[in-house]
C-alpha cells in the first residue's frame, strides 16, 4: 500500500530518537573503506561476518537444492517480477498513487538511506580480482568489472551514485543509524576475506544479482518526481537473467562447484551467503521508515548546536528568544508547535505562505545556505502536506522545489553524448598527449610503474589494490580498471 500519505504528513511531530552509542556496522564500514585497511580491521571483518552468518542462519532460503535447477529458478524469478511490474503499471494507469514515494522528500530520504550500500556496490567480489588467471572465477570478475563500469566514469556504479547524491543535496549520509551500514559492512567484509568465505561470496552474489521488483518501481517513481533514475535503470538491464549478472551469478556457482570433496557442504555455505542479503536496512524498510515530521526534527536538531548562538533576540516566541529555544535540548518539538501556533508555519498550505519557509528559500532569504537542497525539499513537503499547487500557478511561478512529473531521463543517450575520456594513452590510442600537470601526475606515475614491469602477472598484481572499493571510483582507480580489463582479455 502507498506510504507517507497526507494523513501521515499531518501527524504531530515527535522527538527524534536518541542516537545509538554503539555503531559496530558503521565503525567497521569506514574502517574497511580506509585506503589500506589494517590487519586488525580485516580480522574484525571476519568476526563480524561470522556473527552475521549466525544471525541469518534461520532465515528462509528459496534456492533449489539441485544446482542444475538454478538457471530455471532465476528465469522464473525474472518472469514473476516482470508480471508484478506490469500489474503495478496497470494500476497506475487506472489512477493508483505512487506505491513507494509520497513526495520528492520521501524519495530523497530513500536515496540517502541506501547510500552506504550503493557506495560500495560490488564490493563483495573485490577479493576475486587477484585470481584473474583462474577460469573458475571469470564470471565473478567480469561482474565486478561491470560494477566498476570497466573504468568508464559514466558507467562506474559508485561514481554514478555519488553524482546522484550530489545533484540532490543528499551527501550527508555518514551519520545514518547503524542499521543502514549493515549491508555495506557485510559486502566490504566479504570482499576483504575472500580466502575464508568463497562459497558465501558466491551465494551472496547469487541473491544480490537477481532482479528485484523494487528496482523497477523505484526507477519509475523517481522519474515521476524529477530525479534522474539512470543508476537504477542501469541495474535493470545489467541484472537480467538472460545475458546479465543474474545469469553470470548462476554460471559462477556452477563453475566453482567442487568436483572433489563435500559438494553438499559447499552448497550449504552458498545458501548461508545467500541469506546475508536479508540483513540490515533494506530498500523497502528504508522507504517504509519515512516520517516527514520526524525527519524535520532530526534536521533541526543537527542545526541547533550552531543556531543557538547566531540569532538576534528581538523576536520572541512564548517569551523566549530563538537562541533560548535552541539552547535547551528536547525543546524543538515545542518550538516548532509554537511556530505553527503563531502562523510562522502554516501546514497543508502553500509553503510560500509560511514565514519560516520564506526565511530559508531563495538567494535573498535570511537563512540562505543553512539548509541543503534535500533538507529544503523535506521542509517544503512537510509544510505543504496534502496541499497541491493549482494551475497554472505551480513551480514555474515560484521556483520552489515541488514534486511533479518530469520528462523521462535518457541516461544511455547522455552516456553516448558525453564523449568521456575513457582511456589513457596505450597501444592503439593515437590521441595527442595532454600537457602534464599536478592534476594528472598520479596517473602518469602509474603508467611509468606499469611500463617498467616486465610481465603481465606483475602488472596485474600492481593494479589489484587500485580496484578496491576505496579506490576504484577515483581517477587512478578508473584508469587501473581500464588497464586491468584490457590485460584480462
Amino acid at each position: 500500500m502507498p506510504v507517507t500519505s497526507a494523513s501521515t504528513l499531518s501527524q504531530p511531530l515527535r522527538p527524534a530518537a536518541a542516537a545509538t552509542s554503539s555503531s559496530p556496522a558503521r565503525d567497521l564500514y569506514f574502517a574497511l573503506l580506509a585506503p589500506k585497511p589494517d590487519a586488525a580491521a580485516i580480522a574484525r571483518a571476519a568476526a563480524y561476518l561470522d556473527s552475521q552468518l549466525e544471525a541469518s542462519a534461520d532465515l528462509a532460503c528459496d534456492l533449489p537444492h539441485d544446482p542444475n535447477d538454478l538457471l530455471p529458478w532465476a528465469t522464473r524469478h525474472t518472469e514473476r517480477v516482470g508480471q508484478q511490474y506490469q500489474q503495478y503499471l496497470e494500476a497506475r494507469r487506472q489512477g493508483a498513487p505512487r506505491r513507494y514515494f509520497g513526495s520528492k522528500a520521501h524519495a530523497l530520504h530513500f536515496l540517502r538511506g541506501v547510500a552506504p550500500t550503493k557506495l560500495v556496490d560490488g564490493a563483495w567480489l573485490y577479493g576475486l580480482v587477484e585470481r584473474w588467471d583462474d577460469p573458475r572465477f571469470g564470471e565473478l570478475i567480469q561482474t565486478y568489472l561491470e560494477e566498476l563500469g570497466e573504468g568508464v566514469p559514466e558507467k562506474n556504479h559508485v561514481v554514478l551514485y555519488r553524482k546522484l547524491l550530489a545533484s540532490e543535496g543528499c551527501e550527508d549520509w555518514a551519520g545514518l543509524d547503524d542499521e543502514h551500514f549493515v549491508q555495506g559492512a557485510i559486502q566490504l567484509a566479504l570482499g576483504l576475506n575472500a580466502e575464508r568465505y568463497l562459497p558465501e561470496i558466491i551465494g551472496f552474489n547469487l541473491g544480490y544479482e537477481q532482479l528485484p521488483l523494487h528496482l523497477l518501481i523505484s526507477s519509475y517513481e523517481l522519474t515521476e518526481l524529477g530525479i534522474d533514475p539512470y543508476y537504477f535503470t542501469l541495474h535493470v538491464t545489467v541484472d537480467n537473467a538472460d545475458t546479465g549478472h543474474a545469469k553470470k551469478a548462476v554460471q559462477a556457482l556452477l563453475a566453482a562447484l567442487p568436483q572433489v570433496g563435500d559438494q553438499a557442504a559447499f552448497l550449504r555455505r552458498v545458501a548461508d551467503g545467500y541469506r546475508l542479503n536479508e540483513l540490515g536496512a533494506s530498500t523497502l524498510s528504508v522507504i517504509h521508515d519515512f516520517d516527514a515530521g520526524h525527519e524535520v526534527l532530526k534536521v533541526l536538531e543537527r542545526k541547533r548546536a550552531v543556531g543557538q548562538f547566531v540569532h538576534s533576540d528581538y523576536i520572541r516566541f512564548a517569551g523566549r528568544s530563538v537562541n533560548q529555544w535552541l539552547a535547551e535540548p528536547g525543546r524543538l518539538p515545542e518550538f516548532v508547535a509554537t511556530l505553527q501556533q503563531r502562523g510562522w508555519i502554516k501546514r497543508n498550505q502553500d509553503p510560500q505562505d509560511s514565514r519560516f519557509w520564506q526565511l530559508i528559500q531563495g538567494e535573498q532569504a535570511e537563512m540562505f545556505g543553512v539548509f541543503s537542497a534535500q533538507e529544503q525539499q523535506l521542509i517544503y513537503d512537510w509544510i505543504a502536506g496534502d496541499w497541491q499547487p493549482g494551475e497554472p500557478d505551480g513551480a514555474a511561478r515560484r521556483g520552489a522545489p515541488l514534486p511533479q512529473r518530469q520528462p523521462a531521463f535518457h541516461g544511455r543517450r547522455r552516456l553516448l553524448d558525453s564523449r568521456a575520456d575513457t582511456s589513457l594513452p596505450d597501444e592503439g590510442n593515437q590521441r595527442p598527449a595532454r600537457p602534464h600537470s599536478d592534476f594528472d601526475q598520479e596517473l602518469r606515475l602509474l603508467e611509468r610503474e606499469l611500463a617498467a614491469l616486465p610481465t603481465r602477472a606483475e602488472k596485474m598484481r600492481r593494479l589489484v589494490p587500485l580496484l578496491s572499493p576505496a579506490h576504484h571510483h577515483t581517477p587512478v582507480g578508473l584508469m587501473a580498471t581500464r588497464i586491468y580489463t584490457r590485460l584480462l582479455h
